[in-house]
This record gives structure tokens, C-alpha cells and sequence, in this order.
């Protein structure tokens, strides 16, 4: 008489703990890919927050524009996004030069998405 083979295979032990580990790793790599989509959209309100505050100090060159002594603000849309704008003109040592400050934000916070700094000149008399 042949003894009796044992089938071969998994228990439902084994198969529950396998089952568990793939779910933990599964909830990681979700948490992780959310965390990166999250991320590309920071970036790109940054870098459209930089084009933006690239665009007014080229504007306010190309316009040969010597923009007073003060702070204007304003709102324009960028990428189909809406940010908020600050421009903060300083009086320099020399007359002939202004430096501009321009801040950018989304709507409704206050810390600055992207920050520029140029210098706008006059020709002398």
C-alpha cells in the first residue's frame, strides 16, 4: 500500500498573510503616487507664478516705463489659473534707477509662489 501523498499548495494561512502584505504595499505606492501628483501641480503654479513676474518687469522695460515710488497690485491669469500680483517700487541712491520687487500669489494666501527683482533705469538729462 502506497501512503497517502499531501496535497501540495498554500494554506489559507499563507495566502491571508500574502493578501495583507500586497495590501500595505499597494496603500504605499498609492499614498506615493498621490503625493507626486500633488507635487507636479506645486511646480507648475511656481513656474507659472515665475512667468508671470518675469512678464511685468519685461513690460515695464519694453513700455521704457520709470514707475513711481510705491506698491501696485493686481490680478491676471496665467495657464487658465488666476494668481494675484504685487510690484514694489523703491527709490535707489542714484536717481536715474528704481528697483522693483514683484511678488506673485494664488488668490487668497500670503506666502509668495515666486519673487523678482529688477532694476528699472532713466536716461540722464
Amino acid at each position: 500500500m502506497k501512503p497517502m501523498r499531501r496535497p501540495r499548495g498554500f494554506t489559507l494561512l499563507e495566502t491571508l498573510v500574502a493578501l495583507a502584505i500586497l495590501a500595505v504595499a499597494l496603500t504605499a505606492a498609492y499614498r506615493a503616487i498621490g503625493v507626486a501628483a500633488g507635487q507636479a501641480g506645486d511646480v507648475q503654479d511656481r513656474l507659472l507664478a515665475e512667468w508671470i513676474a518675469q512678464d511685468r518687469l519685461a513690460e515695464h522695460r519694453a513700455l521704457d516705463d520709470f514707475p513711481e515710488v510705491g506698491a501696485k497690485e493686481g490680478q491676471v491669469t496665467q495657464g487658465g489659473r488666476l494668481f494675484r500680483y504685487r510690484e514694489e517700487t523703491t527709490a535707489m541712491n542714484n536717481g536715474l534707477f528704481r528697483r522693483m520687487d514683484v511678488r506673485v500669489y494664488r488668490p487668497g494666501e500670503e506666502a509668495p509662489l515666486a519673487h523678482l527683482t529688477g532694476l528699472m533705469a532713466r536716461e540722464a538729462n
